[in-house]
C-alpha cells in the first residue's frame, strides 16, 4: 500500500491529468498552514495556472471538482493565491497504520532499481592513531551504508587505508635508527622474516611523530625518508615485510577502535592493495592518449570549458617517476571496476579534498574507468571546539577518537546518575547502557546536522535527555518497551488499529512519512533526514501517549487500538535508530 502521501498525489496527478496538464504537478506536501485540519497541500496550480495562462483559483477550484467522489479523499479547500489543502480520508489512516504495524520494514518501501553502491569511509592511516576528524567520515559513512542495504541495494564498504606514502618511509627510517639490527635491514636476506611484528601500536604511534619533527627539522633526514619510500615500493624484501607489520598491527588496533564505535567495513584495502595495478594503468593512460609529457611529468589534463575555477591537470606520475595519490585512487577504481563493478561509489571524506576528487573523477571518465556520475564526493565539514576552530586538546593537540569515546560515555554515565536512571540494574548492565548513550549522543550529534555543516562539539549538550539528541530517542524507545511489557503483564495485546484523536491521527501521519525520509536522505546523501524524521516521530509518540491513554482506557478495543499504534512507533523508532548506528537499551 503506498503511503497516504503518495496516494493523494496520486489521485491529484489524475485530476490534474484531465485538465490535459502534467500529471506531476498533483505532488503533495506536509502542510504547515493548519496541519490538523488540512495535512496536505498541492502548489501545483500555481504553475499550471502560468502555462495554461488562467487564473490559478479558477484552475484549482476545477482541480478540486474533479476531486469528488474520490474515495482517498475527505476535504479539500483553496488556500491564498490558488494552493489546495487536502485532508485524507479517515479510513486511509486506519489502512495504513494497520500496513505498518503489520510489516518488518514499517512501511519502508524498498528501492525501485536496486543498485551497486561502493562506499568508501573511514580512511586512517597506518600507524597513527584515530582522532576526531575521523568521527564524521567514520559515521556518517556506516549510517549511509545501512541506509543503502536497508532500502535493497547491494553495499560494499571500504576502508581505504593510507598505508602507501612517505609515512611508511618515516616509520622504517626512525625504526632502522632505534633497532639497525633487524633482519628486515640487511639488504643480502630476502625471505624467511619472523611473523611476530617487531613493534607494537604503541611504538608505531611513537615512531611516527619522532620521524616527522627530525624530517621537519633537516632536508637530509627527509631525503632518507624518500629513499626509504622509494625502495619499498621498488619492492625491497625487507621493508615490504615491515610493511606488512606495520598493517597488520595498526589493523588490529583499528578494529577495536572501530568496533568500540559501532562501525563495520566489507573490506579491509589500503593503497598498497592496487600498486601493481599501476603501471598496467599508467601504460592505458598514455595508450589512449589520455597522459602527455609536461615538464619531465605524466599529466591528465582535466579542465573543461565553463569551469568556474581553474582546475590543474592531475599528476599521473612525478618527474622523479613516482606515482602520487592520484595514481593511486585511480587503480582503486580500476580495481573496483575489476572486482565490485559498482554502480555508483561514494567517496566519505572532508571539503578540504574537493579538488583533488574532482581531478581523479574526471581523469576516470576521461580513461572510461567510470561514467559521469558514478563516482561521488560526499563531502562533510569539521568538528569544531566553542572557540569556533578545529576541536583540538587542551595543549592544542589533535584530540584523539578513542579519547572522545572514552569522554563520551563518563559523560554519560554521570547524566544516568544525575537522572536516577538505569539505578536498579547491575554495574555491568549499568555500564552497558552508559555505552550505548554516550554513543548515540556523538553520533546523533554529528548525524543531526547537514553534512556539510561545521559544528561545534558540546558533550553537555549532546547528553541530555531533554531536546533533539541522541539520549531523549533512546529514552522514548525505552518508553515504549517499559509500555509493552506492563501491558504484557496485564494480558493486554495489541489489535485492530482504530484512529480517532488527533493526536493518533498526526502519529498515524509521522509513521507515513518514514519512506520520504528515507529517500531524502539516500537521495542526498544526508542521514539528517532521519535524525528529523526519528525526532518528530518521537515527539509525536510523546503527544499521543499524553493524551491517549493506553493502558488505563476504559474500552478494550481502543486499549487494543493504541497498544498496536505504540508497538508500530516502536519498530519505526528502532528502524530509524538502526540506521543511525543507534541501539536503544531494553530498560533505563
Amino acid at each position: 500500500m503506498p503511503s497516504i502521501a503518495d496516494q493523494l498525489s496520486a489521485v491529484l496527478g489524475d485530476a490534474f491529468a484531465s485538465l490535459e496538464l502534467p500529471r506531476e504537478l498533483g505532488r503533495v506536501s506536509p502542510s504547515k498552514q493548519k496541519p490538523e485540519v488540512f495535512p496536505f497541500q498541492c502548489n501545483g496550480a500555481m504553475p499550471a495556472a502560468k502555462q495554461a495562462k488562467t487564473n490559478p483559483r479558477e484552475l484549482a477550484a476545477k482541480l478540486i471538482e474533479a476531486l469528488h467522489g474520490i474515495p482517498q479523499i475527505g476535504a479539500a479547500e483553496i488556500a491564498g493565491p490558488g494552493f489546495i489543502n487536502l485532508r485524507p480520508a479517515e479510513h486511509l489512516y486506519g489502512e495504513r497504520a494497520a500496513e505498518i504495524a503489520g510489516d518488518d520494514r514499517a512501511g519502508a518501501p524498498l528501492a525501485a532499481a536496486p543498485r551497486t553502491v561502493m562506499i568508501d569511509f573511514g580512511g586512517p592511516n597506518v600507524a597513527k592513531p584515530m582522532h576526531v576528524g575521523h568521527l564524521r567520515s567514520s559515521v556518517l559513512g556506516d549510517s549511509l551504508q545501512r541506509l543503502f542495504r536497508f532500502r535493497g541495494d547491494t553495499v560494499v564498504s571500504d576502508i581505504h587505508l593510507g598505508d602507501w606514502g612517505l609515512q611508511m618511509g618515516h616509520l622504517i627510517t626512525e625504526l632502522h635508527e632505534e633497532q639497525p639490527d633487524l633482519v628486515y635491514f640487511d639488504a643480502a636476506i630476502t625471505d624467511g622474516y619472523p611473523s611476530e611484528p617487531p613493534v607494537t601500536i604503541e611504538d608505531l604511534a611513537r615512531l611516527y611523530p619522532q620521524a616527522s619533527v627530525k624530517a621537519k627539522a633537516g632536508p637530509e633526514r627527509l631525503e632518507i625518508s624518500r629513499s626509504a619510500t622509494a625502495e619499498l615500493q621498488a619492492g625491497r624484501p625487507g621493508y615490504r615485510a615491515l610493511l606488512r607489520h606495520f598493517i597488520d598491527v595498526s589493523v588490529a588496533a583499528l578494529k577495536r577502535d572501530f568496533g568500540a564505535l559501532g562501525v563495520h567495513f566489507d573490506l579491509w584495502k589500503g593503497e598498497s592493495d592496487v600498486d601493481p595495478l599501476i603501471p598496467g594503468l599508467v601504460e592505458d593512460f598514455k595508450a589512449r592518449g589520455v597522459a602527455e609529457e609536461s615538464e619531465g611529468a605524466l599529466i591528465v589534463r582535466v579542465a573543461r570549458d565553463g569551469d568556474k575555477k581553474e582546475l590543474a591537470p592531475l599528476i599521473l606520475v612525478s618527474k622523479t617517476g613516482a606515482a602520487l595519490y592520484g595514481t593511486t585512487d585511480l587503480a582503486t577504481i580500476l580495481d573496483r571496476k575489476q572486482s565490485v563493478d559498482p554502480d555508483l561509489t561514494l567517496y566519505v571524506v572532508d571539503l578540504a579534498q574537493g579538488d583533488h576528487f574532482e581531478q581523479v573523477f574526471r581523469a576516470a571518465e576521461k580513461a572510461g574507468l567510470a561514467e559521469e556520475g558514478a563516482l561521488e564526493h560526499v563531502k562533510f565539514g569539521t568538528v569544531n571546539g566553542t572557540d569556533g576552530k578545529r576541536l583540538r586538546t587542551r595543549d592544542g593537540g589533535t584530540f584523539r577518537l578513542a579519547d572522545l569515546i572514552a569522554s563520551a560515555i563518563e559523560r554519560a554515565d554521570e547524566r544516568l546518575k544525575e537522572a536516577g536512571l538505569a539505578a536498579d540494574v547491575s554495574a555491568e548492565e549499568h555500564a552497558r547502557v552508559a555505552r550505548m548513550v554516550g554513543l548515540a549522543a556523538i553520533k546523533f550529534a554529528d548525524l543531526q546536522n547537514y553534512r556539510t555543516t561545521n559544528y561545534v562539539f558540546d558533550l553537555d549538550r549532546f547528553t541530555s535527555f531533554e531536546g533533539k539528541t541522541g539520549p531523549y530517542l533512546l529514552y522514548a524507545a525505552v518508553r515504549v518497551k517499559s509500555l509493552m511489557r506492563r501491558a504484557a503483564e496485564a494480558g493486554v495485546t495489541p489489535g485492530e488499529i482504530l484512529v480517532d484523536a488527533q493526536e493518533e491521527r498526526d502519529l498515524v501521519l509521522c509513521l507515513d512519512a518514514f519512506g520520504a525520509a528515507l529517500d531524502n536522505a539516500a537521495d542526498n546523501r544526508a542521514p539528517n533526514a532521519l535524525c528529523d524524521h526519528a525526532f518528530t516521530l518521537a515527539q509525536a509518540f510523546s503527544k499521543f501517549y499524553s493524551a491517549c491513554p493506553v493502558l488505563v482506557a476504559e474500552d478494550d478495543a481502543v486499549k487494543a487500538s493504541r497498544l498496536a499504534l505504540a508497538e508500530a512507533t516502536l519498530k519505526q523508532l528502532e528502524l530509524c535508530l538502526g540506521l543511525l548506528g543507534l541501539e536503544a537499551p531494553e530498560r533505563m
